[in-house]
């Protein structure tokens, strides 16, 4: 069982960039499928980007081209580079860890908020 904490949210104005980390405790990543959705009061929760076990990533098109999603094995932390903010953008991230899924159909953005194991969240807001 993995404890996903994130951190790295923050504010910042439309244009600007951050990154997002996602921590384990408790196990490893080892090469399980995980990613990042995010959420806004009153919205659905959106899956942004997913990374299988193989390595191969999925993003959702709203931040293709400006998030990028990276894994440091190493360190057991996951990374959610965000470049180019928009106001949209804003939202409570979570980070999310399938405890059974490595790769495959199992391995999408669309699921990650039902995955076993995830994050409270660190909050994003892009002024614009």
């Amino acid at each position: 069982q993995v404890q996903p904490v994130e951190s790295g949210g923050g504010s910042v104005q439309a244009g600007g960039s951050l990154r997002l980390s996602c921590a384990a405790s408790g196990s490893t990543f080892d090469n399980r499928c995980m990613g990042w959705f995010r959420q806004t009061p009153g919205k659905e929760r959106e899956g942004v980007t997913v990374l299988d076990g193989y390595g191969q990533i999925t993003y959702a098109d709203s931040v293709k081209g400006r998030f990028t999603i990276s894994r440091d094995n190493a360190k057991n932390i996951l990374y959610l580079q965000m470049n180019n903010l928009k106001a949209e953008d804003t939202a409570m991230y979570y980070c999310a860890v399938s405890r059974t899924c490595h790769s495959g159909v199992c391995c999408n953005a669309r699921s990650l908020p039902d995955f076993d194991d995830r994050g409270r969240g660190t909050q994003v807001t892009v002024s614009s």
